[in-house]
């Protein structure tokens, strides 16, 4: 498994990206997994529903199948969250898990970067953006800057900058 992550401020666009990128890499032959951090509290979960029912009753997992997929929902109740390394050792084997979000670890990462976010650059400060994606230019970066349209020049520099998981496990240790 090779580990990359996308980061960027909210807005700048990338969940949309991806969107873009999964399909790219499913036509090169790639198996793909994400992980997306949530800055807030969410549910996955239906109140009502008997899975629901049994999280509420207090139940630390929960694992719901069926035919067509099966979910595991992990309660924290008073554990601190889940850092990227405890996510990543949860994943299935793939070829390609792709972060987004996790922007101050340490991993491999590319910038998204819209101007009209009006949010400033990333990259500058932080050495472990290894490109960047954005819809205007940056001479003085110092990395592989591509087009945010450039769906398969993205998804060449992921899979040249994208870490094997061990040295990524390596390098942010067991807790991050």
């Amino acid at each position: 498994m090779r580990v990359i992550g996308l980061a960027g401020w909210s807005g700048a666009g990338k969940t949309t990206l991806l969107r873009r990128l999964i399909p790219e890499f499913a036509r090169r032959g790639l198996s793909v997994s994400t992980i997306k951090r949530a800055h807030h509290s969410f549910d996955l979960d239906t109140p009502g529903k008997d899975s629901h029912v049994h999280r509420e009753a207090g139940a630390h997992e929960v694992l719901i199948s069926s035919g067509q997929r099966w979910a595991l929902m992990h309660e924290l109740r008073a554990e601190s969250e889940a850092l990227l390394p405890e996510l990543l050792a949860r994943l299935s084997p793939v070829d390609l898990v792709v972060v987004e979000g996790f922007k101050r670890e340490g991993h491999a990462k590319i910038e998204i970067h819209r101007a009209a976010n009006g949010k400033p650059p990333l990259h500058p400060g932080d050495p472990t953006i290894v490109a960047v994606a954005s819809d205007v230019p940056f001479p003085e970066a110092g990395r592989p800057v591509v087009g945010l349209d450039d769906i398969a020049g993205i998804a060449d520099i992921v899979m040249d900058k994208a870490e094997p998981l061990a040295a990524v496990l390596a390098r942010l240790g067991p807790r991050g």
